[in-house]
């Protein structure tokens, strides 16, 4: 399919973001300047709704946290809603270069979802502890498994999804931590969508704090075992995906 910035909508999940989200829509304005950019804030306490309204986004406030699957779904909701065809997601805290969104979005004229994947090839250099990339690499190969394409970062939260993957997250997107990037990529090959992933460079988060510490990633971790347990099988069962209006 051919893409076009102006049928293209920008969502940035945010949970105070305020020191970083100014620029985060500075760098997009710069680099996507014909796409619309939609901010959910995801209950912050901070100033990030006021930062983000100066800096020309619009906002949808939740009313309190409910993570960034909660915060993702509102947005493919708002992009079917007013007619979107095509969505990329970026994080508000810097670690996404919207220079590289072009990448992603050309791949979408093969894929119904694109991952821009920090571990595409050895020479990356983005620094995750050890513990970590073992969690990140084992999830990756399961995932592939269920997949017709080998992922190497399924966690990355710098996504674009085409009009067969609006159409089905915003109905089916799981809240949970991990949840909105390892289940929810689970749930969209087992509706036949075509995934792909693109090697891109990733930054460090430029302000703010993680949500997650390290134990409870293990928890969650622990969580999706049941999804990947789910029969393969079962893609042939689940309804049909239909493209978004």
């Amino acid at each position: 399919m051919a893409l076009d910035d102006d049928r293209l909508l920008v969502i940035i999940p945010c949970y105070n973001e305020s020191e970083t989200i100014g620029a985060v829509l500075h760098e997009v304005r710069a680099c996507l300047p014909n796409a619309d950019v939609l901010v959910v804030d995801d209950g912050s306490t901070d100033h990030t709704r006021p930062v983000a309204i100066a800096a020309g986004a619009r906002v949808v406030t939740l009313p309190f946290n409910l993570g960034v699957g909660g915060a993702l779904r509102t947005g493919f909701r708002y992009a079917i809603r007013h007619g979107y065809r095509v969505a990329l997601q970026i994080d508000g805290d810097g670690q996404h270069d919207p220079a590289t969104a072009h990448t992603l979005l050309a791949e979408l004229s093969g894929a119904d979802l694109v991952i821009g994947a920090r571990f595409a090839d050895e020479e990356d250099d983005y620094e995750v502890g050890l513990v970590r990339r073992l969690v990140m690499r084992a999830l990756a190969r399961s995932v592939s498994r269920h997949s017709d394409t080998t992922l190497t970062d399924v966690t990355s939260g710098f996504r674009a999804f085409g009009p067969r993957a609006l159409s089905l997250f915003a109905a089916h997107y799981p809240a949970e931590y991990l949840g909105d990037t390892v289940e929810a990529l689970l749930i969209a090959t087992r509706h036949g969508l075509k995934v792909r992933q693109v090697g891109v460079a990733m930054r460090p988060r430029q302000g703010g704090a993680a949500s997650q510490t390290s134990a409870r990633s293990a928890i969650h971790v622990l969580r999706l075992v049941p999804a990947f347990l789910v029969p393969a099988r079962l893609k042939h069962e689940l309804p049909a995906v239909e493209e978004s209006p």
